[in-house]
């Protein structure tokens, strides 16, 4: 498969023709992977990601994506509730994520990184 890179979108050229994907589609994908497991308070939506909004075209609401070589590389920035263990959640998002764009696109991932940047204690764990 032949992959070409572009700003609004992820094109995957085959001997059948094209299949584009706009970014935003990849990024709500990430979005719902990422708020369907438990023990998730909220993506991180603070003063260094309304700078990387703005100087990004592949960055929304704690979650970056970049294409590489090798496929696609996220990032997604969580805050997490209290009573929850950081490693099993951060291991389910990543799985979750893998599965969702794995089921609805034909896109190669290199890489998901799950950065927990903070906790909140509003809700405990029974």
């Amino acid at each position: 498969m032949n992959y070409e890179l572009n700003d609004e979108m992820y094109m995957n050229k085959n001997n059948k023709g094209k299949v584009t994907y706009n970014k935003n589609i990849l990024l709500s994908i990430i979005n719902l992977a990422t708020k369907e497991i438990a023990g998730v308070a909220s993506l991180c939506d603070n003063f260094g990601s309304g700078l990387k909004k703005m100087f990004s075209n592949n960055y929304t609401n704690g979650v970056k994506v970049e294409y590489g070589k090798n496929g696609v590389v996220v990032d997604v920035y969580i805050n997490v509730y209290e009573g929850y263990s950081v490693p099993d959640i951060a291991y389910k998002v990543q799985e979750n994520i893998k599965n969702g764009i794995s089921s609805m696109l034909d896109v190669n991932i290199d890489t998901i990184n799950v950065h927990v940047q903070g906790v909140d204690f509003s809700q405990k764990v029974d």
